[in-house]
């Protein structure tokens, strides 16, 4: 990422699930790393809580890896949106080009590093490409169409 805005003060996990309609265990995301009007970083652990949500037969697929994405995308338009009185709801419309390069999450020992970076949109649409990451090892490469305040029926 180039030209990031580091937070300050640090923005946390508290602080990401006051802004996101995920709380207690489904917040998976540990910190905002760096932002800025176009990419988000975002650091996470909790792929390797054994009480993680997301896992299935205690196994936490790299598939997964996808809601750790999109969790970063609404905290980024939560960033980006801030001198709104309130977050714009937002709907993963589709996921499209997702490679995962490992069958698994949970086996990685390391932090993830989530990353997203805003490729089109409007007012109403956004295109983010994203990269789940465990130092320099891609593990999970995609691209996810997200609509705002969509009505729900």
């Amino acid at each position: 990422m180039t030209s990031s805005v580091q937070p300050s003060p640090p923005l946390d996990r508290n602080w990401i699930a006051a802004r996101i309609p995920h709380s207690g265990a489904m917040c998976l995301l540990d910190a905002v790393v760096a932002w800025d009007d176009a990419h988000i970083h975002c650091s996470a652990t909790s792929h390797r809580d054994t009480a993680n949500p997301l896992r299935s037969h205690g196994q936490l697929a790299a598939v997964c890896g996808i809601e750790y994405a999109a969790q970063a995308m609404a905290v980024h338009g939560a960033l980006c949106d801030a001198a709104q009185a309130r977050p714009r709801a937002g709907f993963l419309a589709s996921v499209r080009s997702v490679e995962a390069h490992v069958p698994r999450l949970d086996t990685i020992d390391s932090p993830l590093d989530i990353e997203a970076e805003r490729i089109g949109g409007d007012g109403n649409n956004v295109l983010y490409r994203f990269t789940v990451r465990s130092g320099a090892r891609i593990l999970l490469t995609g691209r996810a169409a997200v609509v705002l305040d969509a009505s729900v029926a």
